[in-house]
């Protein structure tokens, strides 16, 4: 892969990095309520969803739902209940002090890595983003094997993103 094409998808996910979304609210929430454990265990989950989105959309999930509007609507549907599902969740457990933010305090760092992972996956802003620009960064001329593994390690590597401490903001 072409340094100067590697770049570009550097900058293109560093834009996406920047755009709040769910897992921004997820991550930070989990962070500022509960520490730096649970925000690890967030981050860590935040790059398996990325991984699931970005492997399948390279595998030609993405390809498949352009070209099935039933498809893409069921996969929006389906990441927007259970967000709805997550949120309703959220409302309804009892907060222990901290900020009232909603998340459930004393939740193991288990359950949210399962959390982060599953909001990330499904989350529409990703996987319109691997659909829409990752295309743009492969040579079709060059094995597409070596391509994938470069930029998913590129997008989902710990060293482009921080988990956030209590007090500091996430770059997602």
């Amino acid at each position: 892969m072409p340094l100067d094409l590697w770049l570009a998808f550097v900058a293109a996910s560093a834009v996406l990095l920047a755009i709040p979304g769910p897992t921004v609210i997820l991550v930070l929430s989990y962070a500022l309520t509960q520490g730096r454990k649970v925000a690890l265990a967030t981050a860590a989950g935040v790059a398996l969803g990325d991984f699931i989105a970005m492997t399948a959309s390279l595998l030609g999930l993405g390809a498949l739902v352009l070209a099935s509007a039933t498809l893409f609507t069921a996969l929006k549907w389906v990441g927007a209940v259970y967000l709805v599902w997550l949120g309703i969740k959220l409302l309804r457990s009892r907060p222990e002090g901290g900020l009232g933010i909603g998340t459930p305090a004393g939740l193991p760092a288990r359950g949210v890595f399962g959390h982060a992972a599953a909001v990330t996956a499904l989350n529409p802003k990703s996987i319109a983003f691997f659909i829409a620009f990752v295309p743009q960064f492969l040579r079709t001329e060059a094995p597409l094997g070596p391509q994938f593994a470069i930029l998913i390690a590129t997008f989902v590597t710990p060293l482009s993103r921080t988990a956030p401490s209590p007090g500091s903001s996430p770059r997602r």
